[in-house]
């Protein structure tokens, strides 16, 4: 079995076909320019003539209004910030990966973020997964990886933990680990 393009043997699309596939992907989920064409792209012809036709679904799509990578990048930006409370590294990086244009990117976020408090944020984030003040090192470690997953810088992290009384030996025991965000 192929891997890549029609891996499920469906026939590529027309232009009506696509175009029909685009709206129903976006009604789905919004979508960014960029991750909607890598979905449309599997579905239409392989070479030349399926890129004019991406080119042109995708022309057609914000001439209705239904795809604007700036409206994209402020809606999702605020529904992570509103909803799930991350932080604003989190949600740029989010951004770059869907593929949305560093200047989109920076603008979006610092209009979401640029009044927040990024300690109110982190707090609310620990309220809203019911994470409750560390016991012991193991505890302070996974409280420390889920705010740096959630998007928080490490300065925040390290107020929050002194707040909470945490012995600065553990803290100095966490001057290692890594800082690269994780999924948990």
């Amino acid at each position: 079995m192929p891997f890549g393009r029609n891996a499920k043997g469906k026939d590529p699309l027309n232009e009506a076909g696509l175009y029909d596939y685009a709206v129903k992907a976006l009604g789905r989920q919004m979508r960014a320019e960029a991750e909607l064409r890598r979905l449309m792209a599997a579905r239409a012809e392989p070479g030349a003539s399926g890129e004019a036709v991406v080119r042109t679904v995708i022309a057609r799509l914000k001439d209705h209004g239904y795809l604007n990578d700036k409206s994209f990048a402020e809606t999702y930006a605020r529904l992570r910030q509103e909803n799930e409370k991350l932080g604003a590294r989190r949600v740029r990086n989010d951004l770059r990966q869907k593929g949305v244009r560093a200047e989109l990117v920076e603008e979006a976020v610092a209009a979401r973020y640029g009044e927040t408090s990024e300690e109110a944020l982190a707090r609310e984030h620990l309220d809203r997964k019911r994470i409750k003040k560390p016991e012991n090192e193991k505890e302070i470690a996974r409280v420390m990886r889920r705010l740096i997953a959630a998007g928080f810088s490490t300065a925040t992290i390290y107020k929050i933990l002194r707040r909470w009384d945490v012995p600065e030996e553990s803290l100095a025991a966490l001057e290692n680990l890594e800082t690269e965000p994780h999924e948990e």
